[in-house]
């Protein structure tokens, strides 16, 4: 094959790949679904190929798993995985809110308040909430200037953002961020991660409610 046929199915592969992690994150893809070779090639309009090597991507990613004689299912979701989870956020979200309680600017920390004033709202789009919550995550690791972290929170978020997307299917109840953006304004570095910490809490006993049961 030519570098320029390996490049093309490289190509074919990652959007493969994006597309199907991106149906798994936002639950088009449920917990407990099997999925084909066949029926992703269809719906993504290739061949098998690019399937069959996203796949073993994912497989290794953990978003889905192989099975026998029957082809891959999306996992269904795990009490220890959401405890495990939440455990290593708090630690690392922990840090990025005392570091950008100590170091950002007042307008960085305006601007995080204005990503989640959509919570404001008495009776909030739970779409628009979502997406304001994961920008607003990410945006204060990123003002924690620490690259190893935010490249780690990143991957964490994307398993807590499929959580978000499904719970909101079963209940509107919203996690705010008001004691966090308090913390952060008035520059007390020890009450931001504690208020980290506390939101953190509340976000895993909600998942641990909606998914224990």
């Amino acid at each position: 094959m030519s570098p320029t046929g390996h490049t093309e199915k490289a190509g074919e592969v990652d959007r493969v790949y994006r597309l199907l992690k991106s149906w798994i994150l936002e639950a088009r893809l449920k917990p407990g679904e099997f999925v084909s070779e066949v029926e992703m090639a269809r719906q993504c309009e290739t061949s098998r190929t690019p399937v069959r090597e996203a796949f073993n991507l994912l497989s290794q990613e953990k978003w889905i798993q192989r099975i026998r004689h029957r082809g891959y299912l999306v996992p269904a979701i795990s009490i220890r995985e959401i405890v495990e989870t939440y455990e290593y956020r708090k630690l690392l979200e922990g840090f990025t809110a005392e570091k950008t309680a100590h170091s950002a600017s007042p307008e960085e920390i305006e601007k995080l308040a204005s990503i989640v004033a959509v919570e404001m709202d008495p009776n909030p789009d739970p779409q628009q909430f979502l997406e304001a919550n994961d920008i607003f995550h990410l945006e204060l690791a990123r003002l924690a200037r620490n690259q190893r972290v935010l490249d780690q929170l990143q991957l964490v978020l994307e398993y807590v953002h499929r959580l978000d997307v499904l719970s909101t299917l079963r209940d509107r109840q919203l996690v705010p961020h008001g004691e966090i953006i308090r913390a952060l304004r008035d520059r007390k570095p020890d009450e931001a991660r504690a208020a980290m910490a506390a939101h953190v809490d509340v976000a895993r006993d909600r998942m641990l409610k909606l998914f224990g049961s």
